[in-house]
């Protein structure tokens, strides 16, 4: 039934997530029987996808057929191709989840009008929680107004991320990212369906989220959510035009610019000294980089102040952080390295 303090166009849209969570939920009562294809390599694609998605159009184009339509599965093949409204559909991310009974993916619809991200629906189907964001009206979860978390220190906070997975994705940047990250944050989570990590920042489950390789219907409604939650949301480098960069970084305002200085320079579009340090750090956590040794590393002060940890990743020199290394021969016993805390 229509809420009367939604936007018209959102109600809509809450009537066409739920239409394609219903479709969702039926067939999650049998996935074993849901009929898959692949893309590519780890990119699967499912027959739930496509009817859930089909849902989502009419539903759409029933209450406004003037509008566009920009799908994941379909693109622009549905709706008006010169509309100033544009509807930008995901059907079901977190597609891998879902076929394997893993009950984390949800249903993402957002309106850009003129380029701009106007409505949002995120909606969860196997929780039934409903996340809806009006520009300049606030985001809300089930019908609570969300706010981003109001930690202040990186070591205290839960970030989450999407691991690479596709044939050309950089997997040893990924390794270093976490290489910095992990010890400076309280921990790092895959659950694997970007919107929602998007729609659990905006509501303060997580503190930041940041991921590589993302099209436009992974993160267009989730960011207005984030902004409405009074979040950031931008590229690795902080910059605000993300939505067709394929790199996404978002957060509560402070956890946001503590996370900056550490990404930047792994960003696509940092500066040739950045790419350089990032290139080297990329080497420097490769376990590949010294065939038939293990290096034991001294562990970063997980519990540093904020400060303290940006002004070090603002301040990091063009050479690789020295770090106390212990070069152990795995056929040697490894005696414990005076100063490694883990050799207490």
């Amino acid at each position: 039934m229509p809420s009367p303090n939604l936007h018209p166009m959102l109600n809509v849209a809450v009537k066409a997530a739920r239409a394609a969570g219903a479709i969702i939920n039926r067939a999650a009562l049998d996935v074993e029987a849901v009929r898959i294809s692949q893309k590519q390599v780890n990119d699967f694609v499912t027959e739930v996808d496509h009817a859930s998605e089909r849902a989502i159009i009419e539903t759409l184009l029933t209450a406004y057929p003037g509008h566009g339509i920009l799908a994941e599965e379909s693109g622009t093949e549905h709706g008006a191709r010169d509309s100033d409204y544009v509807w930008i559909i995901d059907p079901l991310d977190g597609t891998t989840n879902f076929i394997h009974g893993f009950p984390v993916y949800c249903v993402s619809i957002a309106l850009a009008i003129k380029g701009k991200i106007d409505q949002a629906v995120i909606y969860d189907p196997t929780r039934n929680d409903l996340f809806t964001a009006t520009r300049g009206r606030g985001a809300y979860m089930n019908d609570r107004r969300l706010r981003v978390s109001k930690r202040t220190r990186l070591a205290e906070c839960l970030i989450s991320t999407g691991f690479p997975f596709r044939s050309g994705d950089n997997f040893k940047q990924y390794l270093a990212i976490m290489a910095d990250l992990m010890p400076r944050a309280a921990g790092l989570r895959r659950p694997g369906a970007a919107a929602l990590d998007l729609a659990y920042v905006a509501a303060g489950f997580s503190d930041g989220f940041f991921e590589t390789g993302l099209s436009i219907w992974d993160v267009a409604a989730g960011s207005l959510l984030v902004t409405e939650a009074g979040g950031l949301v931008g590229n690795f480098t902080g910059e605000p035009d993300f939505l067709e960069q394929r790199e996404i970084l978002a957060g509560a305002p402070r956890i946001y610019g503590q996370l900056v200085p550490l990404l930047a320079k792994y960003s696509k579009f940092a500066g040739v000294d950045d790419k350089l340090r990032a290139g080297e750090r990329v080497r420097a956590v490769d376990p590949a980089a010294a065939p038939g040794h293990a290096y034991a590393r001294s562990s970063i002060d997980a519990m540093s102040p904020p400060a303290e940890a940006e002004g070090a990743a603002e301040a990091a020199p063009a050479a690789p952080v020295q770090r106390k290394l212990t070069r152990i021969r795995r056929e040697a016993p490894v005696a414990p390295v005076e100063g490694d805390p883990r050799a207490k």
